[in-house]
């Protein structure tokens, strides 16, 4: 199925609607190479990626988000897994390294193997803290490049639409808020190639196979990147593919065939592909059904964020964030790019298909992210919105967020950006024939008219896209220092404590509230030892999903001492209990390095495993004799 695209050389105010592409590589003609201009847009998203994590690479060693410590860390440990995974030919669709001696299901959380396998080199020598970084701003600038790629090739004539368009799609509001802590909703740089080959489909006669094989390789590799990014792709497409068929059906019959036919080959593939990594997520050790009490789906997008300029953007104000960004800012436009996208639309509606198209997807997802209530400038109202009629145990519904189907309207206003400026340009390039008869005065007033429009449109055009997207120019992301591990840890002086088949048990546990530096002593030793607890997604005792392990005795005392700053008056039955949860963690050695709870914890675990031995720079107590 050919991309529809509007002809930009023709006079908008008059032509007809054009639906057949602009495609650079049409049968028979040689493929355009990357020209000049290519190579400054990929470079300048490159830098652009740079600048957005430049304060990490002031001291990348030492430093995690301020926005999300916890998930940044999270991250790290997920390049060591990829790296540990090669270095010992381990299956990396578990982890025995966290959660001990549970593991963790890696296919059942954001685990990103797509890229932490491939760069398991850079992690083994660099560390995941560069490779985090690296990674971070290159996925950036790679969605830049890819959407940059796919407009120029297939959607608009003009190389300037295209590059503000991309360095839109990848660097949008949304997507710069993720990049604090989640690389995962920044690495969208195969979904512009996923679209145009899904929109392709069927185009060329006697190659769905080809077209099918192609797409099924790019969906199978999107799963080991971001499933979720995948699927509102995948409801992206269908309401594009059933739009087009709605606007255009005899076009969309003629093509049905070779794009069902395309689309079944693709799919086969990409199943028979994923297959058993998709089993392992729903029925493998550490699998879960759904998230206990469907967390996510109270988180809409409030109303009042389209038109609020973003915290991490040169027009963004924190104190506003504090009122209507309790969840995510998926879309955060700031009013003056509504307002374009809006006459944009409007503009184009008549004579631009792929206007059309944006524009209900724009409705659509727009809706569709309200969540269950309307929320309007931080408050929730009493209206319901389209999840209150949905029911929350549904497959993948159950799962979904609400508000991060607002991703799909950030690539809906993108498209619209490039579509406004293609047509801008179009002004300065069309042409009027001459009318047949020299002496026609009505037909020579005409095409002085367009002319004279065209003087005016063409620059009013470009400041209004300009103007509108510059204030979402984004700030580097914020980062905070963080304490090394104990050298104990990383000069490996843990090594004659803790034998094959045991557990280094780092104090406070990791978990997704306190666990931030204890779970780095994993991440920057490459997993060289298991912890228990950690950071990730499993099951309880009823099978829904849950954040982190289910609390022990032990792991409650030491939570509810670094909370309260006191130890509480302990009895032989938390001492029992104590040895217990050692015993199951099958722990070898307890570890206290600094903390600013340092003395409470030391106090606490004195209590109740007995005195501690001060080695190298922490506190240590050899638990072998009392767990056996």
């Amino acid at each position: 199925m050919a991309v529809p695209v509007v002809d930009p050389s023709l006079n908008p105010t008059s032509a007809p609607e054009t639906v057949e592409p602009v495609a650079a590589d049409p049968p028979g003609r040689p493929r355009r190479r990357p020209s000049r201009a290519d190579m400054l847009a990929i470079g300048a998203y490159v830098l652009l990626g740079v600048f957005v994590c430049l304060n990490y690479w002031v001291d990348v060693q030492h430093r995690v988000s301020s926005h999300l410590p916890t998930d940044h860390s999270w991250f790290e440990w997920l390049f060591s897994h990829g790296a540990y995974s090669v270095r010992h030919l381990e299956n990396p669709l578990f982890s025995a390294r966290q959660n001990a001696p549970d593991g963790v299901n890696m296919m059942a959380n954001t685990s990103l193997l797509g890229m932490t396998l491939p760069l398991a080199p850079v992690t083994l020598l660099f560390g995941p803290q560069v490779t985090y970084a690296l990674y971070l701003g290159g996925a950036l600038a790679a969605t830049a490049g890819t959407s940059y790629w796919m407009l120029s090739r297939h959607l608009v004539r003009s190389r300037a639409a295209a590059f503000v368009s991309g360095a839109f799609l990848g660097f949008a509001p949304g997507i710069v808020h993720h990049a604090n802590g989640q690389p995962n909703f920044v690495s969208n740089f195969l979904l512009p190639v996923i679209v145009v080959r899904v929109l392709r489909l069927g185009s060329e006669p006697g190659r769905w196979r080809r077209d099918g094989i192609v797409l099924g390789l790019l969906v199978a590799y999107q799963i080991f990147i971001n499933e979720e990014m995948l699927l509102l792709t995948a409801l992206a497409c269908l309401v594009l593919v059933l739009t087009y068929a709605v606007q255009r059906p005899r076009a969309a019959r003629a093509r049905a065939g070779g794009f069902l036919a395309a689309l079944g080959v693709g799919g086969g593939l990409a199943l028979l592909l994923t297959a058993y990594p998709i089993w392992y997520q729903f029925n493998g050790p550490q699998s879960y059904r759904g998230l206990q009490g469907g967390v996510f789906h109270n988180w809409g997008e409030d109303l009042m964020a389209f038109v609020t300029f973003a915290r991490d953007t040169v027009a963004g104000d924190e104190a506003v964030e504090k009122t209507i960004g309790l969840t995510e800012q998926n879309t955060w436009f700031g009013w003056p790019l509504v307002l374009v996208a809006l006459a944009a639309l409007v503009l184009l509606w008549r004579r631009s298909l792929p206007a059309r198209i944006a524009g209900v997807l724009v409705l659509v997802f727009t809706l569709a992210s309200i969540g269950p209530k309307v929320r309007f400038d931080g408050v929730e109202t009493t209206v319901d919105g389209p999840w209150a009629y949905i029911p929350d145990d549904l497959p993948l519904v159950e799962m979904m967020m609400p508000t991060r189907l607002a991703l799909v309207v950030v690539a809906a206003v993108g498209v619209l950006l490039a579509l406004a400026w293609d047509a801008a340009a179009g002004y300065g390039r069309a042409r009027v024939p001459a009318p047949r008869a020299a002496a026609d005065d009505a037909g020579r007033a005409a095409t002085t008219g367009r002319a004279a429009r065209g003087r005016w449109v063409r620059p009013v055009g470009y400041a209004a896209i300009t103007l509108a997207v510059l204030p979402l120019f984004p700030r580097p992301l914020p980062a905070q220092p963080v304490e090394p591990p104990p050298h104990f840890i990383t000069a490996g002086g843990w090594r004659p404590y803790v034998p094959a088949g045991r557990t280094l048990v780092p104090v406070p546990i990791p978990s997704n509230v306190h666990g931030l530096p204890t779970l780095r002593w994993s991440a920057l030793t490459g997993h060289e030892f298991p912890v228990p607890g950690g950071y990730f997604i499993g099951p309880n005792l009823d099978g829904e999903g849950v954040f982190g392990a289910p609390n022990r005795p032990t792991s409650t005392l030491i939570y509810t001492s670094m909370d309260t700053g006191t130890v509480p008056a302990l009895t032989e039955e938390n001492r029992r209990q104590a040895v217990e949860d050692l015993r199951y963690w099958k722990a070898s050695v307890v570890v206290l390095g600094a903390h600013p709870r340092e003395a409470v914890l030391r106090e606490l675990m004195t209590g109740l495993i007995g005195p501690a031995q001060r080695v190298d720079d922490v506190w240590l107590w050899d638990v072998r004799p009392l767990v056996g």
